[in-house]
């Protein structure tokens, strides 16, 4: 993916001044230091120029937003026809070539050069005239803190696009009689672009069946340079990578990144998928339990705004009321992106579902702060939700529970944390990242025209409150 560079400007300057502007525009493209590469595209002068450029980043599948700076002043009503087009994130820029006034230098010719002061605050009328969902950092282009808002930006951008092409398989329906698993996949599609459809488990079933001894063999090696086995149960380690390899296949055939699956339908398995979807999610695949379709996509995306990045399929799951912390895991299904260490191979049984005991990794989440996401249909619209989290090093050994575990403490405090979470209808599914900010969630439902919930240090119950009360005439 790639980000286009447009600068505005108009004719009326002359040529000298124009190739000028272009010179500088080359040069502050070359000076940023972001995730994903910016190309200068061009310096728009009328409307015709402004519209071409629009359509044309709206076609190619390559540009994932613009990023627009008003060198000169450029007269917004040329703005108009194409940004009323634009079906890219956008950004708008609002920096200078230099960062001081030179007291010598500077004369009318040096005014009408460098009039960013005045020409992006008509550029930035325009867009609120318009109503245009949009994106504003301010500041030097120099500047490490400047740059990283725009980096915060192209991450979420780049989570749109992902999020606007995410086909998302399901094995099998969600758990039954629960709620929150539940959702308008239609409505999923229309405002975040999801795909979500079902293969049976048949289909799995005879996929598994496909997958060759030799397959096999060369997956148990690749687990071996990851993981430490901890158990001698070598066939259920197996059974585990021919069940990686056939939902991959299927996954790829189909185009998906994500993918749900649940233990009240594993019809001709022997065991619930465990090693298999912690590795696939390692692998950047997202992944929801109890067919949990949408953490499965929030997951995928996630993982695609952080490619190497520490993020993981969650459950709130205990709570140990006297040291305030909440112990995430989940019968298998935790991403070892997470782990503090080298994770282990086990085997036990699972309690549930009634199948053979699964191999699954076993490790302690790392220490950091994260955020815990979860989405839920709110009813005709989809929610975000977002909570700051510290996760911290269990302090109890925990011997005789076989899975990934973590703990943390939740904003603004344990039990207003726990109410706020629960005002917000926040699901018990949540996606676990140690990487995504403030400023990415933002822009990303911004970008999405999606309604987002932050809890944090800041927040209190009845402020909270009231601000659902206006998402629901906002958004309702």
């Amino acid at each position: 993916m790639k980000f286009w560079f447009i600068t505005g400007s108009q004719k009326m300057y002359g040529e000298e001044t124009l190739r000028q502007v272009e010179a500088d525009s080359r040069e502050i493209v070359a000076g940023l230091k972001l995730p994903f590469p910016v190309e200068y595209r061009l310096t728009a002068k009328t409307n015709a120029e402004i519209t071409a450029v629009v359509k044309e980043a709206n076609y190619d599948d390559e540009c994932a937003g613009i990023i627009t700076f008003c060198h000169t002043f450029s007269p917004s009503k040329m703005w108009i026809n194409g940004l009323s087009l634009l079906q890219k994130p956008w950004l708008h820029f609002h920096t200078q070539f230099l960062d001081s006034i030179p007291n010598e230098a500077i004369d009318m010719d040096y005014m009408n050069l460098h009039q960013s002061a005045h020409g992006d605050r008509e550029h930035g009328f325009i867009g609120a005239r318009m109503r245009q969902p949009r994106t504003v950092v301010a500041g030097h282009w120099k500047n490490p803190a400047v740059q990283q808002q725009i980096a915060d930006w192209q991450r979420a951008a780049v989570g749109a696009a992902f999020s606007k092409s995410l086909k998302i398989v399901r094995f099998g329906d969600n758990m039954r009689e629960v709620a929150v698993t539940e959702g308008d996949k239609v409505e999923a599609q229309i405002r975040m672009g999801w795909q979500v459809n079902t293969w049976a488990v048949g289909d799995l079933v005879k996929e598994m069946d496909a997958v060759t001894d030799a397959d096999i063999e060369r997956l148990v090696e690749e687990y071996a340079t990851l993981y430490t086995f901890d158990s001698a149960d070598l066939d259920a380690i197996r059974y585990q990578a021919r069940e990686e390899i056939a939902i991959e296949r299927i996954l790829v055939r189909e185009g998906a990144m994500a993918y749900s699956n649940t233990f009240e339908d594993l019809y001709g398995m022997r065991q619930l998928p465990g090693l298999a979807s912690q590795h696939l999610m390692s692998k950047g695949y997202g992944f929801g339990a109890e067919g949990d379709w949408k953490t499965a996509g929030l997951t995928a995306i996630i993982k695609a705004m952080y490619p190497d990045g520490a993020a993981s399929f969650m459950e709130d799951y205990t709570y140990d009321y006297a040291h305030e912390l909440i112990l995430g895991s989940h019968m298998l299904e935790v991403c070892p992106s997470i782990a503090a260490g080298r994770p282990r191979i086990e085997v036990h049984p699972l309690g549930i579902g009634h199948k053979e005991p699964p191999a699954r990794l076993v490790f302690e989440g790392r220490a950091g702060a994260a955020k815990a996401v979860s989405v839920i249909d709110a009813g005709g619209r989809l929610r975000l939700i977002v909570q700051d989290v510290i996760c911290e090093k269990p302090f109890q050994s925990m011997p005789n529970l076989p899975v990934a575990r973590t703990m943390w403490r939740p904003a603004p405090s344990f039990l207003d944390g726990l109410k706020c979470w629960i005002l917000a209808g926040g699901a018990h599914h949540t996606v676990l990242s140690y990487d995504l900010t403030d400023t990415v969630i933002r822009d990303f439902a911004r970008i999405m025209k999606t309604e987002l919930v932050c809890i944090n240090e800041k927040t209190t119950p009845d402020a909270l409150e009231r601000d659902l009360m206006l998402g629901d005439i906002i958004y309702g």
